[in-house]
């Protein structure tokens, strides 16, 4: 669990929250559930309207990795390539076949098959670069599904602020109505800069920080094969690899 996420989040909100107690108002005046309803329906709207649904669906997903992000273990994929190497120079590339069968990560399988199949070192990194830049673009395109919602937000909030004017606006006569109208005016305003900057964009950011580690977890995998086809000592690989998570 990524500690600093949750306490980043409590810490910005109760700030905030602290901040209109000792202005001496209330809590409860920031809670509006029109302004609420306004933001969040039409920031969401408006997201959904931009992204396939494939792109959208796998964004939703990706936010547990701001509080659960994937694991990366850059060590222990350098024992393996390690291993790999000391082997291929032991026995060849091609008694690398029998590690195939315990990879899970089909990036790894395809390289290490690559390999063994005899594959130049130019095309092996040929094929596995084109493999690595869809795999990134394809979860940026996810993570900036946050970064858009950090960007309408905000507008939407001041789109609800008129709405709640317009209400005013058509009450004049009944001063009893004007609170709500005001209340939720200025408090779609709050909702909206405030999930943008304290939520949607940190959202982005934080994915965006994790999808560079997988990537270089996967440029580091490209570097080693490339290294051991083109007959690298273990140690050199082993050396240039931990470069990647120095």
């Amino acid at each position: 669990m990524d500690k600093i996420s949750i306490f980043g989040l409590l810490l910005g909100i109760g700030t905030i929250l602290l901040g209109q107690v000792l202005e001496g108002g209330h809590v409860g005046s920031l809670v509006q559930p029109t302004a609420f309803l306004i933001v969040i329906g039409g920031t969401l709207g408006a997201v959904m309207l931009q992204s396939p649904f494939n792109i959208f669906m796998t964004g939703m997903r990706m936010v547990r990795w701001v509080f659960f992000p994937p694991v990366t273990a850059p060590q222990l994929l350098i024992d393996q390539i390690a291993n790999w190497s000391h082997l291929a120079r032991k026995e060849g590339l091609l008694s690398l076949e029998a590690q195939i069968v315990s990879l899970k990560d089909p990036f790894a399988v395809k390289g290490l098959q690559l390999l063994v199949d005899g594959a130049e070192p130019d095309r092996l990194r040929e094929v596995l670069e084109v493999d690595i830049a869809s795999y990134e673009a394809q979860l940026k395109l996810s993570a900036k599904v946050w970064e858009s919602a950090g960007g309408y937000s905000p507008t939407i909030g001041i789109l609800g602020a008129v709405m709640g004017l317009i209400h005013v606006m058509e009450n004049l006569s009944d001063p009893s109505k004007l609170g709500a109208g005001i209340a939720v005016a200025f408090v779609a305003t709050i909702y909206g800069v405030g999930a943008a900057n304290l939520i949607f964009l940190p959202i982005a950011k934080k994915l965006l920080a994790n999808i560079s580690r997988l990537v270089a977890m996967r440029e580091m995998l490209l570097d080693g094969l490339v290294g051991i086809a083109n007959g690298d000592n273990p140690r050199i690989i082993e050396s240039r690899l931990r470069g990647y998570f120095a």
